[in-house]
């Protein structure tokens, strides 16, 4: 016999690769027709939203979803910018731990102007607003290392305050 009859011996390039048969053609053509679909699903869904005004309800997490509390405050806080304030009102709610329990007994904060960055304090003597005068500027550095720099600029320090006239001859409207 010679080579010529025999196929499997041949002097040209290697084996050719093996064609893919019919299992292997049907899995490639069900991934792809999957793949298009669901870009087409996907377009659709874009479109529906689109007229619905973008709301949607359904079994995945969206941001219509119910949040804890204080995922939700954490979340209201950041969009409307009210870092600052409400540190400063923890500050509040910290005084004594802040000033001392001595300075807090007889010092309290009034109010907090956030566009001029100054906390108003009124003492109930004017010898401790002369003290807190006096450890303003280590306050102002403790106040700012606690809540952020720049939070606050100045301490105004108000003594007792006197009975208003609200009443009486001299008044006018």
């Amino acid at each position: 016999m010679t080579d010529d009859a025999n196929p499997a011996h041949t002097d040209g390039p290697g084996p050719e690769a093996p064609q893919p048969s019919g299992v292997d053609l049907a899995r490639v053509a069900l991934r792809a027709a999957k793949e298009q679909a669901r870009a087409r699903g996907e377009a659709t869904r874009q479109q529906q939203q689109a007229r619905r005004g973008g709301l949607r309800s359904g079994a995945r997490r969206g941001g219509r979803d119910p949040l804890p509390l204080g995922a939700a405050l954490e979340r209201l806080k950041a969009e409307r910018g009210w870092e600052m304030p409400m540190a400063v009102g923890g500050v509040m709610g910290r005084w004594a731990h802040i000033v001392g329990e001595k300075n807090a007994e007889h010092c309290h904060p009034e109010r907090y102007d956030e566009d001029t960055r100054v906390l108003t304090v009124r003492c109930d003597s004017t010898a401790w607003a002369t003290e807190l005068r006096r450890l303003a500027p280590q306050l102002v550095r403790r106040l700012n290392d606690d809540v952020g720099q720049g939070a606050v600029v100045l301490i105004k320090v108000l003594g007792p305050g006197g009975p208003t006239s609200r009443y009486g001859p001299l008044r006018a409207r």
